[in-house]
């Protein structure tokens, strides 16, 4: 397994990252395959491991934290907090309150003394990022936190957090977790040069694009939402429902990408994992199997390369900077969900 250090702190992580997302409730229930899983993607290399403390309302932390009892060490441990973890208002967000709460549920959890990377999983509209940095440093200089992170920020949030820290002598953040696949590019366009040109280290989740790239989901075959649960399904039907802008051209698209990666020699979703690691703002690709099995399939992959032909057919089928199905991204700018902060007061507007 290749490795990279992250970012500028120093830290030599693996280019696969074990993602969680899938252990527990929300995929596979059983802890004890759970934990295999995860020694099984040590085993093989990869030390490197994110979750959540809202994955599973934390059940998916405290099966992380069984399988790394005697190997905490060799683990490079990230986690994130901001997701609602209850239903007072006060139990979510970006605030000082929550944060100095939020860490210790998930150092409890996790059964360890320090994070490796402490990760804000999505911006606050109602928190003042100097809040947020202020209360991440005080983390980091009391040992509990080692690195900090941010995910879902936008170009020009990464820049101010960037510049608040500077100013206000904040420690800075050190990541950045953006979504990135052949079908989701739209990161190319200014976050990952942004975050590239601030030295920070990137971590990328969903390279398979939702199951989009494995190359199970073809025209005539499943629709991907049938081999979803209930939870699931709820959660992200808009990724699979063809009735969504996008969702339909990626079956035209599979069938392209399946041909080339046959040519390239490699299954499909290999060659979307190559692709991701192509990017040079890219220091690892976050993998998020359900099973060992599906775990094994994706190492396999580990040492795949891409040339620049394959490259710029890719880019010829999905050009650069391009979201197929905007709706992908999980998370939209609160100024671009309320009209009222994209329209000047109606008294304001004259005649």
């Amino acid at each position: 397994m290749r490795r990279t250090t992250l970012g500028r702190t120093g830290i030599s992580v693996s280019r696969f990252c074990l993602g969680t997302m899938m252990l527990g409730s929300w995929g596979n229930t059983d802890h004890a395959d759970c934990v295999r899983l995860v020694h099984t993607a040590l085993d093989a290399g990869i030390n490197f491991i994110d979750t959540a403390d809202m994955y599973a309302a934390g059940e998916t932390e405290e099966i992380v934290g069984k399988a790394l009892k005697g190997r905490r060490e060799d683990v490079v441990l990230a986690t994130k907090v901001h997701f609602p973890m209850g239903g007072d208002a006060n139990h979510r967000g970006n605030s000082r309150r929550w944060i100095r709460r939020a860490v210790e549920g998930s150092l409890r959890r996790l059964g360890t003394d320090y994070l490796d990377l402490y990760q804000v999983h999505r911006p606050d509209p109602a928190t003042d990022i100097d809040e947020t940095l202020s209360v991440l440093s005080d983390l980091v200089r009391e040992g509990k936190v080692m690195a900090i992170g941010s995910s879902d920020f936008s170009a020009d949030q990464i820049v101010e957090a960037r510049w608040t820290a500077e100013r206000r002598h904040h420690v800075p953040f050190h990541t950045e977790q953006p979504p990135y696949s052949l079908f989701m590019r739209g990161v190319e366009r200014s976050v990952l040069p942004a975050a590239h040109r601030h030295g920070l280290g990137v971590l990328t989740w969903s390279p398979l694009n939702s199951g989009w790239l494995t190359g199970r989901f073809r025209k005539g075959g499943a629709d991907g939402i049938g081999e979803l649960g209930s939870f699931r399904r709820d959660l992200i039907h808009h990724k699979f429902d063809q009735s969504f802008a996008g969702n339909a051209r990626k079956l035209d698209i599979v069938e392209d990408l399946v041909a080339l990666a046959a040519e390239c020699g490699h299954p499909l979703q290999h060659l979307a994992l190559a692709f991701v690691l192509s990017h040079p703002a890219v220091t690892s690709v976050i993998i998020g199997p359900r099973t060992v099995g599906q775990l094994k399939d994706l190492l396999a992959g580990a040492e795949v390369r891409l040339g620049d032909d394959a490259l710029d057919r890719i880019d010829a089928l999905v050009p650069p900077a391009t979201d197929l199905n905007p709706a992908d991204a999980d998370h939209t700018p609160l100024h671009l969900l309320d009209p009222a902060m994209r329209r000047l007061p109606q008294e304001l507007r004259g005649a």
